[in-house]
């Protein structure tokens, strides 16, 4: 058994695998089938298979020399000789001449043999580690200082930030402290104005009366004065021999007819007025002329006449009592005066001829009832808003919204008077009953009482808060009536220019105010439409009419004071009969309508609209 297992085991073959972990240094490498470098099994030549294997002996070193190259240890992280630490530390400290000393006998003593390079080892990681760990120290310290400076710099603002908001904190608390009095202050001067405010009330009540007063006295002096003056005339002439007539009767009737109606203060001024007359008999004192002397007015004004002046329209508006129904008015005839807005209405106090004045800068005559053109007057710069003839009918008063009034004389064909002084638009104009005084209202809140003869202006009547829409004498009187866009009524004393009374109750602005023929009633209007009528005697609106929305423009009574029409800028007229408290639109006009006006009879009306047509209703 032992001879056949020998015998066997000098013939088997045993497999023998060469691992990576091998001590031999060789590297052994599969040669593939398909290599090109392989033996052909045809070509078995002993040279060409040495030239092949010392070529890829060849290729392997190569192969290993690359694998080195490419090793992933670095070369920093071998661990430093011993000799190249010495040197290095040399070289750091700047000692050439030991380095060269050192070298020259550190070499030395490797050339006898004295030691090798590898005798005297590596420089232990520690002194590396030393210094890296050094070098990292200074980093981070000047890393540290520069933190520090940062840090510093950040606290200098922070403190500095503080300090401004610090600051803020107590200006913002100043001012505080300053609106918080404020307020008080403006508390407590409300209570104080306030506690004013009944006080003022009350005076300016008594203001209002008191001016009532004077101008009732004013007017009862005027009366006297005119007495006297007749009683003188009268006397003279029965001293010569020539009796003649004096107004003093007519006076004196008037007062009869009225004596019904005095309080115990009118009659009181009755026996004053009496007493003046006997004492003006018993003497040769001449009121007028030392009134005069005392005024010191020029030479060329002209005087206001006294109220005591009956409005000769009355007898004519008797006649016509029985008023027109307000719908028997009708659209008769429509006439094409203007281009542009007919802006105002005037008619003929004597005859049936109408001024239009429009927003072209002209105003133009017509003839009624076919229309017919007569004169056409040019010279305003701007739109004209009012118009109205002189009592004789000679003369005419225009007002414009290049802030003047022109007086125009039909004989001389053109303007003869410029009036200037106001500084804003005029809105409107009227000739006193005499025809030496004009007034005017304009927008610069103010209204003026102009002297023909002078040709200045008498007075301004200043009171308004607002621009003042329209001015109206009251016949044969020394009474103005304005209206505002303050929302206010005022009556004037055109001699001294003084406020006699306001009415209040319109709630937006006021655009027109008109008296009737016997001028003991007021009619208004204001932008919302309301129109009012006002009963002058006790200052209190006996009627208010709604006819809006929409603007009324303009108010005006008919000869007989029952009827009054309104230019809506609805684009129609509103008709109220006052007895009946019934209110009527007409429709005629392509736009809103501005003016309108009665004829002498009341048999026609006539309204102005912004199509720049006049239509004629009767």
């Amino acid at each position: 058994m032992e001879e056949a297992a020998g015998s066997e085991a000098s013939f088997c073959l045993q497999k023998f695998t060469i691992t990576d972990d091998s001590k031999d240094d060789y590297q052994y490498e599969e040669v593939p089938a398909d290599d090109e470098f392989s033996l052909q099994e045809d070509d078995e030549d002993l040279s060409k298979a040495l030239q092949t294997i010392q070529e890829q002996a060849e290729d392997a070193q190569i192969l290993a020399l690359q694998s080195v190259l490419t090793s992933k240890k670095s070369v920093s992280e071998v661990p430093e000789a011993m000799d190249d630490f010495f040197c290095n530390f040399l070289v750091r400290l700047g000692m050439s001449r030991t380095l060269d000393c050192f070298q020259t006998e550190w070499y030395e003593l490797i050339q006898r043999g004295v030691f090798t390079a590898e005798d005297s080892g590596l420089v232990p990681t520690v002194y590396t580690r030393n210094q890296q760990l050094e070098a990292e120290n200074m980093r981070l310290r000047k890393d540290s200082e520069n933190y520090k400076l940062a840090a510093n710099k950040a606290k200098e603002a922070f403190l500095k930030m503080q300090k401004e908001r610090d600051f803020h904190r107590m200006h913002h608390k100043r001012v505080v402290q300053e609106k918080n009095r404020l307020i008080c202050d403006i508390k407590r001067l409300k209570a104080h104005y306030a506690s004013y405010e009944p006080v003022l009330k009350q005076l300016t009540e008594k203001y209002q009366a008191t001016l009532r007063q004077k101008m009732l006295t004013s007017l009862e002096r005027d009366r006297a004065v005119g007495q006297v003056t007749g009683l003188q005339a009268t006397l003279q002439n029965l001293e010569s021999g020539c009796a003649i007539q004096i107004p003093v009767t007519k006076a004196g009737h008037k007062c009869q007819r009225k004596k019904a109606l005095e309080d115990p203060t009118q009659k009181a001024l009755q026996e004053a007025r009496q007493q003046k007359i006997l004492d003006a008999e018993s003497s040769s004192y001449d009121p007028v002329k030392d009134a005069a002397k005392k005024t010191g007015k020029r030479p060329k004004d002209s005087e206001f006449p006294v109220d005591t002046q009956v409005n000769p329209h009355l007898v004519c508006a008797k006649e016509y009592t029985q008023p027109l129904k307000s719908g028997e008015y009708k659209l008769s005839n429509i006439f094409k005066v203007h281009d542009l807005t007919v802006s105002c209405l005037a008619l003929h106090p004597q005859k049936d001829i109408v001024v239009t004045g429009s927003d072209d800068h002209l105003w133009k005559m017509w003839a009624l009832p076919d229309g017919n053109i007569i004169m056409t007057g040019e010279g305003h710069t701007d739109w004209l808003s009012g118009c109205c003839f002189h009592p004789s009918g000679t003369q005419l008063v225009t007002s414009s919204g290049d802030t003047t009034v022109q007086i125009w004389d039909f004989s001389k064909r053109g303007c003869i008077l410029t009036l200037e002084g106001h500084a804003r638009t005029v809105w409107d104009c009227s000739w006193r009953s005499c025809g030496d005084f004009v007034a005017s209202a304009s927008m610069d809140n103010t209204s003026k009482i102009w002297d023909v003869n002078s040709k200045r202006c008498r007075y301004t009547m200043c009171g308004h808060k607002d621009s003042v829409n329209s001015i109206e004498f009251l016949p044969f009187s020394n009474t103005v009536l304005t209206s505002s866009a303050d929302k206010t009524l005022s009556l004037w004393d055109a001699r001294m220019g003084l406020c006699v009374y306001t009415f209040y109750g319109h709630l937006h602005s006021c655009n027109h105010a008109t008296f009737n023929m016997e001028g003991d009633t007021i009619a208004s209007c204001d932008s919302s439409g309301v129109m009012k009528v006002w009963d002058i005697r006790k200052s209190v609106p006996i009627l208010s009419v709604d006819a809006g929305p929409h603007s009324a423009n303009q108010v005006v009574f008919d000869c007989s004071g029952c009827i009054v029409a309104l230019a809506s800028s609805d684009g129609s007229v509103k008709v109220l009969q006052l007895e009946f408290g019934q209110l009527s639109s007409l429709r005629g006009h392509g736009g809103e309508v501005h003016s309108i006006i009665f004829d002498h009879k009341a048999e026609q009306l006539l309204s102005g609209g912004a199509d720049g047509t006049v239509c004629l209703w009767t």
